[in-house]
């Protein structure tokens, strides 16, 4: 059994695999540390599944390699290599090589002097665009007021493999990693780790995908829709019941007219609410239903190993 299992998500890397695992591979034989990498492949368009082969092929008993059967996204990727994880401890890391490899030293060193059972490597100064910086700004806000987190999420983690176990008890579709570790501990650490340009391919994530990442996160992990639903209820009834208070009034004291302005007004506001409401019990039922039919977070095509 390794000291520490290496996760890492990749989607067309070809390009940056082989420097990934040489810098990993010499980080972690400076601390004299066993260690497996598994690369976890998500459908990848390009050749970085050739590419992993033959780096496996290369280093049998320092490698993994795992093909999904389609694209599953980041977390559902990385909660498949920790699934297949037997390490003592567990990192997860990027493909791009935007987190330096050499940084796992920081995270094992804040480790070692917390005893906490997950550190995340942080970045002040992150390097990327700018609509992405502004949507990862506007994710970790929401994510630190809706779920009452630190909101310093990051995909560069250690943790204890006890922790990273622990997520399979979860067997919704759409996996947050973040908000799961969340529920299980709040020994939690943060650690200050260089951040650098994507040296080779671009990042698939766009403010759209952010955004949509955002709503999943808030319909699947909270009941703020369906509470938001009572309380534009409530209000919308109160102010029906002043408005017809109103014009009774006027009906009855100043014998003027009604008219059909208000009671269009009012058909069309009470309607708008209905629909609404309607609108985000059909997205809860939607996601219950997918929930139910108990779909796995991610689907196996092929393992290539020791």
């Amino acid at each position: 059994m390794p000291d520490y299992s290496i996760i890492v998500p990749v989607f067309n890397s070809s390009q940056s695999l082989d420097e990934l695992f040489s810098r990993i591979d010499q980080t972690m034989t400076s601390i004299r540390k066993t260690y497996r990498v598994i690369f976890v492949d998500d459908a990848s368009l390009d050749n970085s599944w050739a590419k992993l082969e033959a780096l496996q092929k290369e280093n049998p008993d320092r490698i993994s390699a795992i093909r999904l059967a389609k694209n599953f996204g980041q977390h559902n990727a990385t909660l498949c290599g920790i699934a297949q994880a037997d390490g003592e401890f567990i990192i997860t890391i990027d493909d791009d090589l935007q987190h330096p490899p050499e940084e796992i030293l920081k995270l094992i060193a804040t480790m070692n002097e917390t005893d906490a059972d997950l550190v995340y490597g942080i970045s002040g100064d992150r390097q990327h665009s700018t609509a992405r910086n502004m949507g990862s700004a506007v994710l970790k806000s929401g994510s630190k007021h809706i779920f009452r987190t630190k909101g310093n999420g990051s995909s560069f983690r250690l943790m204890k493999s006890a922790l990273g176990k622990s997520l399979m008890n979860h067997q919704i579709n759409f996996i947050y990693l973040d908000e799961l570790f969340n529920w299980y501990t709040s020994h939690i650490f943060f650690v200050e780790v260089e951040h650098k340009k994507r040296p080779y391919q671009q990042s698939t994530y766009t403010p759209r995908s952010l955004f949509s990442l955002l709503t999943n996160l808030v319909i699947y992990y909270t009941a703020i829709p369906l509470k938001l639903m009572v309380y534009g209820g409530f209000i919308s009834a109160l102010l029906s019941f002043v408005f017809g208070m109103f014009f009774i009034y006027r009906k009855i004291v100043m014998d003027v007219p009604l008219g059909f302005t208000a009671l269009i007004v009012a058909i069309l506001f009470s309607t708008s609410i209905i629909l609404l409401s309607l609108g985000v019990i059909g997205e809860y039922l939607s996601r219950i239903y997918m929930v139910q039919n108990r779909k796995p977070p991610f689907a196996i095509k092929e393992i290539v190993k020791q």
